[in-house]
């Protein structure tokens, strides 16, 4: 009996048709793929790769810090001029008091000489008032003493008449010659006494104000006498002298700074800090340095938070122990903490972040880097502290996105 032999569904040629379609789909969505990622191929000499860590991470910034003095105070001159003779040179130690230089102003002078003659002339001539008012109550005082002769003598006569007119032995004509005498005299002295009253009140009034006047005059005299002095600059403090580089006939405007003198009394640190920290750095916050091999406390004493060239400025003094041989200018490298070690994600620091701001960053992955959003947190000399979109071990590219920040992968090759 025959066998029917069924026929086959797939023969080779149409399997090979059929792998053939397979394998043009393929290319073709892949290549549709990359139509869709703009793709940049790069050398991977040419990139950083960084690898995402797990550990403690320092919540320190490491500054660049100068030494300088604990107190500087500024020279400078109340009268602006230019500079006659110089007394001393700059680095000297002076002491408070001690000539430095001498400003040239003969305008300023010769005003200050014609107000000190205008003001002499009006004291003088106060004085000269004050003077006629004592005068004058001389001449009162004399009146009072001449009518109290008068009257002393007319009361006498007028007490000897009215006994002499009472036994009649006088006429009374002369009895009344006499009372008139009396009543003169007495009606005088009362004038009088009420006139050297009043004139008594006016003139305290009038010397209080001469003397109110007086004394601010020769204030404004002694003003004048000091600025005609100040014209010799001197040092307001002792220590030593810094900044300090004048020139024969230089000019200067008046309270521009000529210097500064540097007070003996120790030292402290000044930094530039980044602005992205401003709102972290404190007063009272701890930093370390090192110098001689030796490790010193330092803790943040004041905070200047205007900000220029991106950086704002901070001074750290010595906690406790200061290190002996400082001088001003010395650079010494401190790390000023922020807040307590925690564990982290690390990422080391690179140039993407400046094109990304740390929003998103390329992860590698078997030779190709792919675009990822994370969230960046703190940063210290060293990391960034990484909060969403990374995992430990993955590997990412931390060196400038400048050439690629528009693509969405990297293609990185050997």
């Amino acid at each position: 009996m025959d066998k029917v032999i069924e026929k086959k569904k797939f023969n080779r040629k149409t399997i090979i048709i059929m792998v053939a379609a397979i394998v043009f789909i393929a290319l073709v969505a892949y290549g549709y793929r990359l139509s869709l990622n703009k793709v940049y191929r790069v050398e991977a000499d040419k990139i950083t790769l960084s690898k995402v860590e797990y550990g403690d991470f320092e919540d320190v910034v490491l500054l660049n810090a100068s030494v300088v003095p604990l107190t500087s105070v500024i020279v400078s001159s109340s009268e602006g001029g230019t500079v006659a003779q110089i007394f001393t040179e700059n680095g000297s130690f002076v002491k408070e008091g001690t000539p430095l230089l001498r400003i040239a102003n003969p305008n300023a002078l010769a005003s200050y000489t014609s107000s000190e003659t205008s003001i002499t002339e009006q004291i003088n001539q106060l004085r000269k008032v004050r003077l006629d008012l004592e005068q004058n109550q001389r001449v009162m005082l004399q009146d009072m003493m001449d009518i109290d002769n008068k009257l002393r003598s007319a009361t006498r006569k007028f007490k000897a008449d009215s006994i002499l007119f009472e036994r009649k032995v006088i006429t009374r004509e002369e009895f009344t010659m006499s009372s008139q005498d009396y009543d003169y005299y007495k009606g005088r002295k009362s004038l009088l006494q009420q006139a050297i009253k009043q004139e008594n009140q006016s003139r305290g009034m009038q010397l209080q104000q001469i003397e109110s006047s007086i004394g601010r005059m020769n204030e404004s005299l002694e003003l004048i006498r000091q600025n005609i002095e100040n014209m010799t600059i001197k040092a307001p403090v002792s220590g030593r002298l810094s900044s300090y580089d004048p020139v024969i006939g230089k000019s200067y405007s008046a309270n521009e700074m000529l210097g500064k003198i540097d007070v003996l009394q120790g030292y402290k640190l000044q930094a530039g800090v980044d602005e992205y920290y401003i709102n972290r750095v404190k007063e009272g916050q701890s930093a370390h340095c090192e110098f001689d091999g030796q490790t010193y406390k330092l803790k943040v004493n004041k905070v200047i938070p205007e900000v220029t060239a991106g950086q704002f400025q901070v001074e750290m003094v010595f906690d406790g122990k200061a290190p002996e041989n400082l001088r001003r200018g010395l650079s010494m490298q401190t790390k000023l903490t922020l807040s307590d070690n925690s564990k982290s994600l690390l990422l080391s620091q690179g140039q993407f972040f400046q094109s990304t701001g740390g929003n998103w960053v390329f992860v590698e992955k078997d030779g190709k880097a792919t675009k990822r959003n994370v969230k960046i947190g703190r940063k210290n000399y060293l990391y960034y502290e990484v909060l969403e979109g990374l995992q430990k071990g993955e590997n990412v590219v931390t060196s400038s996105y400048d050439l690629f920040n528009q693509y969405d992968m990297l293609e990185i090759t050997k």
